[in-house]
């Protein structure tokens, strides 16, 4: 299936953004936040032109609170790909809650959902993925049965009236973790 247009996305988020003085900029080498200093917005800057890293970056940002979307990449470490076993452990605590949203404004914009384990050049077992997966379902199964924060239920809203037909989003079934 094919994504649709990250530039049409943008196009028609900026719009929503905008109110929290802040665009979403795709085609960018590395995904990045850039935090708004006195003359411009924050920037939202994702990778290449993949929907998914839009709605993925659209999904940290989403969760990063005022202190932090002051600062850019919302004051995170990162370790690019090649992480020690350690490190990842540590990528995958961190990225639970990121990936259950974008999972979820994956499915407001009616395309498949993939997790990002963001390590190809290292082994990472079996059992750790399945953890990760597991943990990324049960925080999105959370969100569905204690609600959406503000800012990514607007974003899910959004992405439902523009790729959805207004249609409410469903919790996909747990089966799908073991795909």
């Amino acid at each position: 299936m094919l994504e649709p247009c990250v530039y049409e996305l943008a196009s028609n988020i900026n719009q929503l953004l905008s109110k929290y003085n802040t665009v979403l900029s795709p085609g960018a080498d590395e995904p990045f936040y850039r935090a708004a200093n006195d003359n411009n917005y924050a920037t939202i800057f994702s990778n290449q032109d993949f929907f998914s890293s839009a709605l993925h970056e659209l999904a940290h940002w989403s969760l990063a609170g005022q202190d932090r979307r002051e600062l850019d990449d919302f004051g995170y470490w990162y370790y690019p790909d090649g992480r020690t076993q350690e490190q990842q452990s540590e990528f995958f605590k961190v990225e639970v809650k990121p990936q259950a949203l974008e999972w979820a404004y994956h499915l407001a914009a009616n395309i498949p959902f993939q997790y990002s384990l963001d390590n190809l050049h290292n082994q990472v077992s079996i059992q750790q993925i399945m953890d990760f997966k597991k943990g990324v379902y049960g925080q999105l199964k959370c969100y569905f049965e204690s609600g959406f924060p503000d800012r990514p239920r607007e974003i899910i809203q959004f992405l439902s009236v523009l790729y959805n037909c207004s249609q409410p989003i469903k919790l996909p079934p747990e089966t799908c973790v073991y795909e």
